[in-house]
């Protein structure tokens, strides 16, 4: 009995061997899934919107003056970098239709010239496909020098065809400090050349 016991120990460390094989290389396959998932779960649920990152044209829209929505502004600042990053009106209340002119007002306080790059997002989600931004600073790159601020504009306006069950959007920024990234890829040009 113990010679067939010793003969089947290879047999089960093989299966046992191709199961770990099989189950690491499922987690990795389901490692490469999750984002587009997460992408398609976020827009079931209504959550994490993400609005364009590219500029809309603002054509002669009728202005729906029977409608009054809320935006919000919000903003942070990536932990460690030294700037202030704020809003200069934190609540407009628009008509849908309606161009908005707002800035953003940011201050490098370092001794040195930063780069910061501004990422939006909208809730509730499902309002992020009707918040459409003309001119975003956003769509670019900030840098500023050592001790220096900068009005950073934003014009919007919020599409007519807005849900009625929406009466507020929230667009909040998230400011990361790119310095490093941006110096690296001057770098790598610089000796590419």
């Amino acid at each position: 009995m113990a010679t067939q016991h010793q003969q089947d120990k290879p047999k089960s460390n093989r299966k046992l061997i191709s199961m770990l094989v099989i189950g690491c290389i499922g987690m990795f396959g389901f490692g490469f899934a999750l984002v587009p998932l997460y992408d398609v779960l976020c827009e079931q649920l209504g959550i994490n919107g993400k609005p364009s990152n590219t500029a809309s044209s603002y054509q002669a829209i009728t202005v729906d003056t029977s409608r009054i929505v809320t935006v919000e502004f919000i903003s942070q600042v990536q932990t460690g970098m030294p700037w202030t990053f704020a809003p200069q009106t934190k609540r407009l209340e628009v008509h849908p239709g309606e161009l908005i002119h707002t800035a953003f007002l940011a201050r490098n306080m370092s001794a040195k010239a930063t780069i910061g790059q501004a990422i939006p997002s909208v809730s509730p989600g499902q309002g992020a496909a009707y918040f459409n931004k003309t001119e975003c600073f956003c769509f670019n790159q900030q840098p500023l020098a050592a001790d220096t601020s900068a009005e950073l504009p934003l014009i919007f306006y919020v599409d007519p065809q807005l849900p009625e069950s929406i009466h507020t959007l929230t667009l909040s920024y998230t400011l990361y400090d790119i310095t490093d990234k941006q110096l690296a890829s001057a770098i790598e040009q610089g000796a590419a050349k």
